[in-house]
């Protein structure tokens, strides 16, 4: 059924929380990283694109902060996250925004690989048309 207003309050915080954790979290395993390039170690493809993710959720941060610190602002978080989805870090994401950005990425690589199989099929009648 419905949530309670209490029970929505309660999911927000805690979504948030472990928001914040994971973060925390990420941005240990970044410094250990930066730690090991500092010290002449090669990172792999995988750990380089954590430590940039990391990078740009803390600088993400800074205006999320603004509204989680001045007072009544939060209530115009929804407002600023629809006009600026990428506002929020990533491990404030949930599942669905996660799944809907994937399943744009995929719809765009869809049309891409239709986009190359017409321009090839193109290309093949033209050179048949050449040869023939």
């Amino acid at each position: 059924g419905k949530k309670s207003l209490q029970q929505k309050v309660v999911d927000e915080l805690k979504h948030y929380y472990h928001g914040f954790h994971l973060l925390w979290t990420d941005t240990k395993v970044a410094a250990r990283m930066v730690w090991r390039l500092l010290h002449g170690q090669v990172l792999t493809r995988r750990e380089r694109r954590r430590l940039l993710r990391t990078c740009a959720d803390l600088f993400r941060l800074v205006p999320f902060l603004v509204f989680v610190i001045v007072p009544f602002m939060e209530f115009l978080l929804p407002v600023f996250l629809k006009i600026f989805p990428e506002m929020l870090p990533s491990t404030f994401e949930t599942e669905s925004k996660r799944e809907e950005k994937q399943k744009k990425k995929l719809n765009a690589k869809l049309e891409l690989a239709k986009f190359l199989r017409e321009t090839i099929a193109e290309m093949a009648k033209r050179n048949k048309a050449d040869t023939g």
